[in-house]
């Protein structure tokens, strides 16, 4: 199985509950240091939770079923790289 395989079989045991609020993910592109850049589709795209759900359940579901991916980007959300975003280890 290819790693563009596992890691859309990793985001099939999620997407149904991306499909429930309205959104969605595909992957645009596996880089060649392992890094997983993604499209946030539908309302994930404008949802204010949507850097939590990227690093707290994508980018955890597909490390755990594909260990040899080292990050999961999104490439159409800007706000990650924001030093003021919250991120899950940052909740409290």
């Amino acid at each position: 199985m290819s790693l563009l395989d596992r890691v859309e079989a990793a985001l099939d045991t999620i997407r149904p509950y991306l499909l429930t609020d309205g959104g969605n993910v595909s992957v645009d592109e596996i880089t060649s240091d392992n890094v997983v850049k993604l499209k946030l589709l539908g309302a994930c795209g404008s949802c204010p939770m949507s850097i939590m759900t990227l690093k707290a359940g994508i980018e955890e579901a597909i490390k755990k079923a594909v260990p040899e991916i080292t990050a999961v980007e999104a490439i159409n959300l800007t706000d990650i790289d924001d030093p003021n975003a919250v991120l899950p280890e940052n909740l409290r």
